[in-house]
């Protein structure tokens, strides 16, 4: 597989390679210039990643296996699991 570099990523995304580069500094990725390799950004990226998912399934699976039980869900868990999805969206989508 092809090594990712910083300034392709950049301008993928839109940004400049030194908005990238101070991001990725942010985030503990080290990476010295433009063209300096990604892959533990891309690897910090794809776990955060796999790790939200977990995070939703199991609040799913919550409210799901209360239904199941035949339990009722009250409109309070039901309004507080839709602010967080609410919320983490808003800030995903900060990010364009």
């Amino acid at each position: 597989m092809a090594k990712k570099r910083v300034h392709e990523i950049a301008k993928a995304q839109g940004v400049s390679s030194k908005e990238l580069l101070a991001a990725l500094k942010a985030a503990g990725v080290e990476a010295k210039a433009a063209a300096s390799s990604v892959e533990e950004a891309d690897a910090l990226v794809a776990n955060a990643v796999k790790r939200i998912a977990e995070l939703f399934a199991d609040e799913r699976a919550k409210l799901e296996k209360q239904w199941d039980r035949g339990g009722e869900v009250s409109t309070e868990d039901l309004r507080q699991a839709l602010r967080r999805y609410r919320g983490f969206f808003d800030r995903l989508l900060s990010f364009q």
